[in-house]
């Protein structure tokens, strides 16, 4: 790989430009870059002129104001097909780019437009539909990367000696076990709560629970052997993750307390990656969140790094500041709860930039591409649907060599008639995301 460094000459050197431009040209491409301000420094490097200034054989951006503002700005942004690729942020005609690619690519990222005033869903959340993606129908496919790959098509056409490196694809299952048991792992009160709100609803279901607490037989909740049998047959890279807060309306996981919890999830634990689910409260609310983080430390006997909040309830910037301030490093709540697709236009992990702060942080982010609610509950889809779209957004990230993440919960893969079929969606996605 050519180790000469790239120069990007700007009329400032700003935050916003360093960390966009470590994304794409580090990242992405993995070039070796530098921000200058002065024109004498450019010498024979391969050269962006990110300015209004006119450079000689220099890789010409003209800029769009975002980059170089502070605090977040409503903006007005049409979106423009170019050669079947949406744009925005158009540039002037004598650009060797018809956009700005670093600011588009840093609006997505950043998630710039959830800092905005918006209509939230009834859990507060940012729903797909006010995205500029879904609106204008970019939100399955990773823009950001393809407009890399485009970007180093017209660069390498100037400065024909820089190589760039390959990026690979791979992919994560991961699952969240916000339900490992139906029955078992329960408090007396809550399995006997659970007993008559069954008996209420279903007579049969309840009858089905006294005969299993009587016989000991495996609770019907308990799938986690089939899904660690699934994984380790198709060497799968998984992770899982565990909420260990209090019961809500929102959150029916056992107790941290609980002896067989405790067993499953450090079995769990000792054959895959494993992470904290903090809870629908712990969404916004520091001292819950830490709390959570400490009994799962407690649990493991050692420091946990990852996190996946509870029904995707992730605020713009208090969650990513929580869970830094927490002690953790790689979040994994990127992804919409009601469409599949690339809510940051990536494939890829990238670093949560704070936008009001104007700071790259060390926390990592993962995007999601899919989640097996969201086509159960959200958008109401069979199977076949669904394995069209998986396939599709697979297809996707393996074309920019990203990184496909996919959610799933033990209750979506139960061996009964009301999940019939998800076990076959889930083996489907298996299959088709192997090297």
């Amino acid at each position: 790989m050519n180790s000469e460094s790239v120069k990007i000459y700007s009329e400032k050197d700003v935050p916003r430009l360093r960390y966009i431009a470590g994304l794409i040209l580090g990242d992405i491409l993995g070039l070796q870059w530098e921000v200058i301000t002065d024109k004498r420094k450019l010498g024979k490097h391969p050269a962006i002129n990110y300015s209004t200034e006119k450079i000689k054989g220099a890789f010409k951006i003209s800029p769009e104001s975002i980059l170089y503002e502070t605090g977040i700005i409503h903006k007005d942004i049409s979106v423009e097909d170019w050669n079947g690729l949406p744009l925005f942020f158009r540039t002037s005609s004598d650009s060797d780019l018809p956009f700005d690619i670093f600011a588009a690519s840093f609006f997505l990222v950043s998630r710039y437009e959830e800092y905005l005033e918006f209509q939230t869903d009834e859990h507060k959340r940012f729903p797909a539909s006010l995205s500029l993606a879904f609106k204008n129908r970019f939100l399955d496919i990773p823009v950001v990367d393809i407009w890399t790959r485009e970007f180093s098509k017209a660069f390498l056409k100037k400065f024909q000696t820089i190589t760039f490196k390959q990026n690979e694809f791979n992919a994560i299952v991961s699952i969240d076990t916000d339900q490992p048991f139906a029955y078992q792992g329960n408090s007396l009160l809550n399995s006997l709560g659970s007993i008559l709100r069954d008996l209420k609803i279903t007579p049969a279901k309840g009858g089905n629970q006294t005969e299993i607490e009587k016989k000991g037989e495996p609770d019907p909740f308990d799938v986690s052997g089939y899904i660690t049998e699934t994984l380790e047959k198709n060497q799968t890279e998984a992770m899982f993750f565990f909420p260990v807060g209090d019961n809500s309306k929102y959150d029916k996981n056992p107790s941290w307390k609980n002896s067989k919890y405790r067993d499953l999830i450090k079995m769990l634990t000792g054959k895959f990656f494993t992470g904290l689910r903090p809870t629908y409260y712990a969404s916004g609310n520091f001292t819950k969140l830490k709390s959570e983080l400490n009994r799962l430390n407690s649990i493991l006997g050692k420091e946990v790094s990852k996190c996946r909040f509870n029904y995707i309830r992730l605020f713009f910037p208090i969650s990513y500041r929580d869970i830094l301030k927490a002690g953790l490093s790689e979040d994994y709540s990127m992804g919409f709860h009601d469409e599949p697709g690339f809510r940051a236009g990536i494939a890829r992990p990238y670093w949560f930039y704070d936008l009001q702060e104007d700071k790259q942080t060390d926390l990592k982010i993962f995007p999601f591409q899919v989640m097996d609610e969201t086509f159960i509950t959200h958008k109401k889809l069979d199977t076949t649907a669904s394995k069209e779209i998986i396939l599709k957004l697979l297809n996707e990230t393996r074309k920019v060599g990203g990184l496909f993440v996919s959610i799933w919960h033990n209750t979506s893969l139960l061996d009964n008639q009301d999940q019939n079929g998800w076990r076959e969606v889930f083996e489907f996605l298996l299959n088709n995301q192997a090297p």
